[in-house]
């Protein structure tokens, strides 16, 4: 019972993780919790929804398509909003006033366009488990914890690895001297925004196949922002350790205890970790957290 809630465990907390590292990744250079991203996932997911459906489009197609659409919109919020604020030189909370107002703004228009009522991928993915030694481990769980793995190993890969990851980095740590070293800080920034949000419709598509697709799906970008805090904003491998844990500890809470306090231990665990180490597992600022 308990390897079987782990692996459970492990693969929620992947899909929190591919959310959680568009968070770090944005806060790392912008010093801000992007509170769109969660609608950009569920975005992602309704993309490949409608590529599906309306298209009849194979689903990988639609996969692809849905990635690539949430990518897109990340890439939109970024020249609408996040670039004007930043060269009006504009204080950090016009900008997380301005990603409440587009989170705010997507899902009110998604319920406009989509409706409230839940939406189903088709099956694609057979519903039962595979048998391990002593444990029976769902199908879908099974793939979604393989792919979350593969996506966020080659993630860590371009970021320590690349020339892209070293420029992501150098603005991470001052962006004024990094653009005086020729690095292209707005270009750098908008990929990032593009890669955040690939990242987020993977896992909006993933969670649309363990559940449904619905308006406000999005809010799961907040149990990505405490995995964030947990691990250490602007941190990727701690939003990825924090997600992980997060996931472990919700899916054991929920199996052992009640469902209904899985949110509850997940808020408790966000204020003990600011009371107790703001900086979160592995984040060394403490001061700009605080």
């Amino acid at each position: 019972m308990f390897f079987q809630q782990l692996i459970t465990g492990l693969s929620i907390g992947g899909v929190y993780a591919l959310i959680a590292t568009g968070y770090s990744l944005v806060y790392s250079l912008l010093d801000f919790s992007n509170w769109a991203h969660g609608e950009v996932a569920m975005l992602g997911a309704y993309v490949a929804f409608m590529a599906i459906s309306a298209l009849n489009l194979p689903f990988l197609a639609a996969v692809v398509l849905g990635i690539a659409g949430a990518a897109l919109i990340s890439l939109f919020n970024e020249r609408l909003a996040y670039r004007r604020i930043r060269h009006n030189k504009s204080p950090n909370m016009f900008l997380m006033i301005a990603a409440m107002g587009l989170s705010t703004t997507y899902q009110n228009a998604a319920t406009l366009v989509f409706g409230a009522k839940f939406k189903q991928y088709p099956n694609v993915l057979p519903i039962s488990s595979v048998s391990i030694g002593n444990l029976r481990i769902g199908v879908l769980d099974l793939v979604s914890l393989i792919i979350t793995a593969v996506v966020l190993v080659v993630l860590i890969i371009v970021i320590n690895k690349t020339k892209f990851g070293l420029n992501v980095r150098a603005i991470a740590c001052n962006s004024q001297t990094a653009d005086l070293l020729g690095i292209k800080v707005d270009k750098c920034i908008a990929t990032v925004f593009l890669l955040a949000g690939a990242l987020a419709g993977c896992a909006g598509i993933l969670l649309g196949m363990k559940y449904n697709v619905y308006p406000t799906m999005g809010n799961v970008g907040v149990k990505a922002f405490i995995a964030s805090v947990l691990g250490g904003l602007g941190s990727v491998p701690g939003a990825i350790v924090g997600a992980l844990l997060l996931g472990v500890i919700e899916t054991l809470a929920s199996g052992y205890l009640s469902s209904g306090l899985r949110d509850l231990i997940s808020f408790t665990l966000l204020i003990v970790i600011l009371l107790v180490r703001p900086a979160g597992l592995m984040g060394v600022d403490v001061q700009e957290k605080a």
